[in-house]
């Protein structure tokens, strides 16, 4: 079982692979399919925000809510989606808006 898998484009993959972690360059379309596998294959996921926007909804809320492994998206290299301000977001909801 891999501690840490990586998902999201090429190049990404290749920087991740470069630090050591097991990183998978997701097809277009199949980023669900690559979840899923990773999800049995890991006790860490990361999941770039690209690939994270072609996951199905559900699935994607599925995974991160999961205790083990733990899913997190982060932000893409190339922001092509971009990445949500969370603070600004806890801002909001706890009504703490300036």
């Amino acid at each position: 079982m891999a501690s840490l898998v990586f998902l999201g484009d090429e190049v990404a993959a290749a920087g991740w692979r470069l630090a050591g972690v097991d990183a998978r360059a997701c097809e277009p379309g199949f980023e669900g399919e690559a979840l899923a596998r990773a999800l049995d294959d890991a006790r860490l996921v990361m999941v770039s925000a690209e690939a994270a926007a072609r996951i199905p909804e559900a699935q994607l809320r599925a995974a991160l809510r999961r205790l083990t492994p733990v899913t997190v998206v982060v932000p893409d290299l190339r922001e092509a989606v971009p990445y949500p301000d969370v603070a600004a977001r806890m801002k909001r909801q706890l009504g703490i808006e300036s």
